[in-house]
Parts: C-alpha cells; structure tokens; sequence
C-alpha cells in the first residue's frame, strides 16, 4: 500500500488555487504529457506570452510546475514528485478521456511534436553523408570509443541494440563481439549510410530497422546490451526513450547511454537541431532508476589542454535490476 505525500493547509490551499483557472488547469493538463517552451504552448493554447507567463509563473509558485533553463530556452514541466505532483495526477485523472478542451489541446500539442519530428528528420537529411564529421565538436572519437568499449565489456553478447543508429559506427564497434546486433533509426538517408558502412566492414550479423525510438521495432527483454549514443539531445521526451529502450533489456542487460555533459552552445540548437544543451550526471541518474535500472558505472571524458574548446562528453551504465539465475543461451526469437 502506497502512502500519499502529505503538505500543510496553506500549500494544499495554495496549489488549489493555483490548479482553479481554466488555461491553468490546461497547462498542467498539456505539462503532464511533455516537457514545453513558452512559445510551444503559445502555438498549442493560442494565448500571448505575457499572459502564459504570468500563469506559469503562479503554477511554479505553488510547486506544481517546475522550469529548468538551457541557453536561451526554457523548459516547464509538471512537478516530478511531492504532495504538488501528487494533487496534480490525481485532478488530471478525474478528467474523462474524451473532454473536449482535452482533447484539442492534445491535437495541437500533436502538431507541435510532428513540428519538431519534422525539423529532426530534415536535419537527418540533409546531414546523413556527413554525420561523423559534426561528432568532430566534441573530444575525439578514439577517446569516446575506447570508454564505450570498456564500460561495454568485452562480451561475447548475445544481442546488441543500438537506438538511433545513424551511420552504424556503434555497430561496427560492438557487432563483432555479439552474436547478433540490430541497429534502429527513424532516417532511411541514415540507414543508407549504415548499410553502406556495415557492408564494407563484412558484418553480417546485423539487421538495419527504421523505426520510432519510442516505439522500437524490436523484441521485449531480448538484448543484453542496448546503446544510445549522442542520440537524447535530440529528443523532446528523452525519458520516455529511456523507458522504451529499458523495455527491451533482457533481465540483467545493460543500457549504455553516451551524450554531451551540460553546456552553453546554443549554435547547437540553432544550427544543428538540438533539442537538449546536454544532460547533468543526477538528471540521467534519475531517468535510469525510473526505467527501472541501476547505475553501475559513469565516465565524464574532459577535453585535454590540445583538445581546445570542445565539449565534454559523458557516458552512463544502468544496469536491469532483474536477476538472471543462469547464463541464457541464445533463443530462437534472435534469429527472428
């Protein structure tokens, strides 16, 4: 039996209150289901930025609402925990899955995602041939290849899963030390790449799939290991990524996340579609254990003196917490 956070009669009043105004209520509505900017729930609510403003700053005040900023953006999302979070589930709940404001609100949050989906993919595009070389903004490869490597193992795996897969170098790191790999991407400009690239190095024991990383293409609790790779800066919902890609461990396995540590590059995000300007160390922390793993190893790679000002790149292992009492042999769904 769970126990409900508790808070004192002025925070609860407080929080009510705050919860009690129609365009209020619809940004926590919109807030529970994704993480939005300003000018997103301009688009979505159809209201002027001082006016959203002042009601975000009120849903923020009573807790139920917390911002975090990067560079020149800034992020509001529902409150992750406490009696505020609680309180704001539970009105939600109370609201019937087909409420007209709802459901409005839902389609035009809908067209913001597909907005941001686009933008993603005609980057992809136009970037598939020369994806290798944008990584030259960061330490150099050799390094960031060296840590994957060692925090991987040395295998052999059983299966190897790679999110957003892109040119497939994590396959052609990782593919000889499994007995089968699979590599995921929503581009079929990347996958062209991928192919190419895999087929040149001899690898046959990779299958290519386009797919959505937050509905992946692939079998439940089959693989034991699963990399993301400088792949959740560009999502709007990296948690929900997490989760997904969680989903797909087998008992024990291992998720491999490699991506940039926080900074202020906004040419990033303008120039080459970043949603994130990095993730800190407790933020991935927290988006493993709620997928249901534990952290069982982190490397921060800081760029040396000669490396000038290129961004540090940090890499995180969560591991299931589900136990495997015998080593599992390779099942007939892996040859699927």
């Amino acid at each position: 039996m769970s126990v409900k956070p508790e808070t004192t009669f002025q925070s609860l009043l407080a929080a009510l209150a705050a919860a009690a105004e129609p365009t209020r209520l619809r940004l926590l509505g919109l807030l529970s289901e994704a993480e939005l900017t300003v000018t997103e729930l301009m688009a979505i609510l159809g209201q002027s930025q001082p006016r959203l403003s002042r009601h975000l700053k009120l849903l923020v005040e009573a807790g139920l609402v917390e911002r975090h900023r990067e560079g020149a953006w800034v992020f509001f999302f529902i409150a992750p925990g406490g009696a505020a979070a609680a309180l704001v589930r539970d009105i939600l709940s109370r609201l019937g899955a087909e409420d007209e404001t709802r459901t409005a609100d839902r389609l035009r949050l809908a067209e913001v995602r597909r907005a941001r989906a686009d933008q993603a993919a005609r980057y992809f595009a136009a970037h598939a041939a020369d994806w290798d070389e944008l990584r030259a903004l960061h330490i150099p490869e050799e390094r960031v290849e060296a840590a994957i490597a060692e925090l991987a193992g040395a295998g052999p795996f059983h299966a190897v899963l790679d999110l957003g897969t892109g040119t497939g170098r994590m396959l052609e790191l990782l593919a000889p030390r499994a007995s089968r790999a699979v590599g995921v991407d929503q581009s079929p400009q990347m996958l062209a790449v991928a192919r190419a690239r895999l087929e040149k190095a001899g690898l046959r024991n990779v299958q290519l799939r386009q797919g959505d990383i937050y509905a992946l293409p692939v079998e439940r609790d089959s693989y034991d290991l699963v990399v993301i790779h400088q792949v959740l800066h560009y999502l709007d919902d990296p948690a929900r990524a997490v989760r997904e890609a969680a989903r797909a461990l087998r008992p024990s396995g291992r998720l491999l996340i490699v991506d940039f540590a926080p900074h202020q590059l906004e040419s990033l995000r303008e120039q080459h579609a970043h949603r994130r300007l990095g993730f800190g160390a407790e933020e991935i922390a927290s988006l493993l254990q709620e997928a249901g793993l534990d952290v069982v190893g982190r490397r921060d790679l800081v760029p040396n003196k000669k490396d000038g000002g290129k961004l540090t790149v940090s890499l995180w292992l969560g591991r299931d917490r589900r136990i495997i009492s015998d080593p599992l042999p390779l099942t007939s769904r892996e040859f699927a």
